[in-house]
């Protein structure tokens, strides 16, 4: 472990983060880059474990609700097991060994129960420290490119004012020539030439 990451650990003590694989906006932060493998491991192993917690929720939902079958039943076919029915004492039997079947799924369960929502946050953690990582290099890539195109920018620019300073230069310049010759040459003169200068400007 790094020292960064240990100083991320460190900060994240205590801190509850609901699983990012959750969240769309975290999904969003991925939308136009390659797929990270080291991403896509974590959010698989962190979809598994929600499953298999969801799973146990579940299951001990339904053995729970058999539990209290079992248990009506058993009240149920209590006078007739007590009074030596051989049917009755069978069932009473089976319904029992059934609700100790019942406590040592629930138990396994509540011990998964246990025990998963400490490897989600272990999973989840490591994925948001890799995905920090992956948006700093990300920010400090693009805080680069726009320090480069911010100078690029700059000397384009700078260039252009120089362009749009020596276009003025120039039209100021081709102003003053023709008005010159014109008061040199007389309108009448200038005209033919003119007529003569842009003709074989044209057919060049």
């Amino acid at each position: 472990m790094s020292e960064v990451d240990s100083k991320f650990k460190n900060a994240l003590a205590g801190k509850k983060i609901p699983p990012l694989t959750l969240d769309n906006k975290w999904h969003r932060l991925f939308t136009q880059t390659q797929p990270d493998k080291r991403l896509q491991r974590l959010e698989k192993e962190i979809g598994e474990l929600l499953k298999k917690q969801g799973k146990a929720n579940t299951e001990i939902k339904k053995i729970k609700k058999l539990k209290k079958t079992l248990m009506q039943e058993i009240m149920d076919n209590a006078t007739a097991s007590s009074s030596g029915n051989e049917k009755a004492i069978k069932k009473a039997e089976d319904n029992k060994r059934l609700l100790e079947e019942c406590n040592e799924k629930i138990t396994d369960y509540e011990d998964e129960l246990f025990e998963v929502p400490r490897e989600i946050d272990k999973a989840n953690r490591e994925l948001m420290l890799l995905t920090m990582q992956i948006c700093y290099d990300r920010l400090k890539g693009n805080e680069r490119e726009i320090a480069e195109l911010s100078k690029w920018i700059a000397q384009v620019r700078e260039e252009l004012k120089e362009k749009v300073i020596r276009k003025a230069e120039m039209e100021d310049m081709n102003h003053e020539l023709y008005s010159y010759m014109h008061d040199i040459f007389g309108a009448e003169v200038i005209n033919i030439f003119d007529m003569k200068y842009y003709e074989n400007k044209s057919e060049k």
